[in-house]
C-alpha cells in the first residue's frame, strides 16, 4: 500500500491522512458467496427435482447391482473306471447336445461282454434242457407206474402158487398117515410150499420198491417242472439274470464314449489323455450359456411389491449401458444366502447387531437377446424390478 503525504487543513494544521485498504479482496469475497449461494440454490433444487423424480416414476421401481450371471451347468463324470484315449474338446469349445468329449479305453468292456454273452447263450441252454427233461422224467413216471403194475402181477401170480403149494401139501400130509403118499412126494411138496412162500415175499417186495421207484420220479418230474413253471426261455429267472448281465456289460461299454448332456461351453476341463479317472470324478463342466438367468440378491426391505412374473431390466458391466436386458421375475429363493453358509451365523447372544439380509431373487432372461448378446456365468448385472402393478 502507497505512503501518501500529510493533508493540510483549513484551520492551518496538519493531518494525517486517511488510508484506505484495497477493495478488490472484499468484492471478491463478495463474489464467493454469491457463488455459493446459486450453487446451494442449483444443489436444493437438483434434490427436490430427483426427490419428485423418484416420487412419481423411481418409487414404482426396485434395484439393486448385487446381481450376477448363473447356469445350471452340467458337470460331466465318467460312471465307468478306465484310461483316457481321447479328448476332442477343449476349454471354450461350444459342443452340441451328444457330441463326443471323452473317450475311454474299451478293452475291459468288450472282454466283459463276451463273457455276459456267453452266459446268457448258456442261460438259455440250460432252460432248453430243463425244458426237455420233463419230458423225459414224465416218461420215467409212466414207466415205473408200469413197473408197479408188472410187479402186482407178479404178486397175484405167487399169490395163486403159494396158495397151490399150501392145498397141496395139507392134503399129502393128511395121506400120509394112511400110506397113500410116499416120503417122498411129501419132501417135494413141502420144497414146493416154501419156494411159493418166498417167492410171494419177493413179489410183495418187488410191488413195494415199484412203488417206491414211482415216487422218485414223480417228485423228480415236479421239481423240474417247478423249474421251469410259468416261464419262458425269455423270462425265465436264470435267462432273466443273466440277460441283465449282458445288459450291464453292454451300458458300460457304451458308457466308455462321454457325450454332452446339453448344449453349451466346455469349461473347468480337468483331464489329459492316458489318465486313468474313477467313476463319479468330474472331468469338465458344461455350461449352458443360451439358457442362462440372474440371481438378483436384493434388501429384505425392498421385496414388500416384488412378486413372480414382474418385468426387470438389466444392465451388464460386460456390454455397459448400452445393452438392456429384458427379463421376468421366476421366483424367489427358499432362504437369504447366510441362511445356507457354511456357518450359519447364530443370532442368539448378547452381542446381537441386526443386519439387513439379502434374498436372491431369480429372473429369467429373454433368450432372443441371449443370442444377440451372450453372457457368462458370474458376470455382473445391474437389475431393475418394475413393481408399479403389484397391489
Amino acid at each position: 500500500m502507497a505512503e501518501r503525504d500529510p493533508i493540510e487543513l483549513r484551520d492551518g494544521g496538519m493531518h494525517e491522512p486517511v488510508i484506505v485498504e484495497d477493495a478488490k479482496p472484499i468484492v471478491d469475497a463478495a463474489r464467493k458467496k454469491k457463488s455459493f449461494k446459486v450453487l446451494l440454490g442449483l444443489a436444493a433444487a437438483k434434490v427436490l427435482i430427483g426427490g419428485g423424480w423418484y416420487m412419481l416414476h423411481d418409487g414404482d421401481h426396485v434395484s439393486t447391482d448385487n446381481a450376477y450371471v448363473s447356469a445350471d451347468s452340467a458337470q460331466v463324470t465318467p460312471l465307468i473306471s478306465a484310461a483316457v484315449v481321447d479328448v476332442p474338446v477343449v476349454n471354450t469349445q461350444v459342443v452340441r447336445k451328444g457330441q463326443i468329449l471323452l473317450q475311454l479305453d474299451d478293452s475291459d468292456a468288450r472282454l466283459a461282454v463276451a463273457k455276459a454273452q456267453a452266459d446268457y447263450l448258456k442261460a438259455r441252454r440250460l432252460f432248453a434242457q430243463t425244458a426237455a427233461n420233463s419230458g423225459s422224467l414224465a416218461a420215467q413216471v409212466n414207466a415205473r407206474e408200469a413197473d408197479i403194475g408188472q410187479a402186482r402181477a407178479q404178486l397175484a401170480s405167487a399169490e395163486a402158487n403159494f396158495g397151490k403149494a399150501r392145498i397141496d401139501l395139507s392134503r399129502r400130509q393128511e395121506l400120509a398117515s394112511s400110506g397113500a403118499v410116499s416120503g417122498e412126494e411129501l419132501t417135494a411138496a413141502r420144497n414146493a410150499f416154501s419156494t411159493t412162500q418166498a417167492n410171494l415175499a419177493l413179489a410183495r417186495a418187488a410191488v413195494t420198491q415199484a412203488s417206491a421207484t414211482t415216487g422218485a420220479a414223480r417228485e423228480s418230474l415236479a421239481a423240474n417242472q417247478a423249474l421251469i413253471a410259468g416261464s419262458t426261455i425269455d423270462n425265465s429267472p436264470d435267462v432273466a439274470a443273466a440277460k441283465s448281465r449282458l445288459d450291464q456289460a453292454l451300458l458300460d461299454l457304451q458308457r466308455t464314449t462321454i457325450i454332452a448332456p446339453i448344449d453349451g461351453v466346455v469349461t473347468n476341463r480337468q483331464v489329459q489323455v492316458g489318465q486313468r479317472i474313477s467313476a463319479g470324478s468330474p472331468v469338465m463342466t458344461i455350461v449352458p450359456v443360451n439358457s442362462v438367468y440372474v440371481d438378483a440378491n436384493f434388501k429384505e426391505g425392498q421385496l414388500k411389491k416384488v412378486r413372480p412374473g414382474q418385468p426387470v431390466e438389466l444392465i451388464s458391466d460386460l456390454y455397459g449401458k448400452k445393452v438392456v436386458y429384458h427379463g421376468r421375475v421366476a421366483g424367489f429363493s427358499g432362504g437369504t444366502g447366510s441362511a445356507f453358509a457354511l456357518i450359519p451365523a447364530q443370532n442368539a447372544t448378547g452381542n446381537w447387531i441386526k443386519v439387513v439380509q439379502r434374498l436372491p431373487v431369480r429372473i429369467q432372461l429373454s433368450q432372443k437377446e441371449l443370442a444377440a448378446h451372450p453372457l457368462r456365468v458370474g458376470l455382473s448385472m445391474e437389475a431393475k424390478i418394475d413393481v408399479s402393478g403389484a397391489e
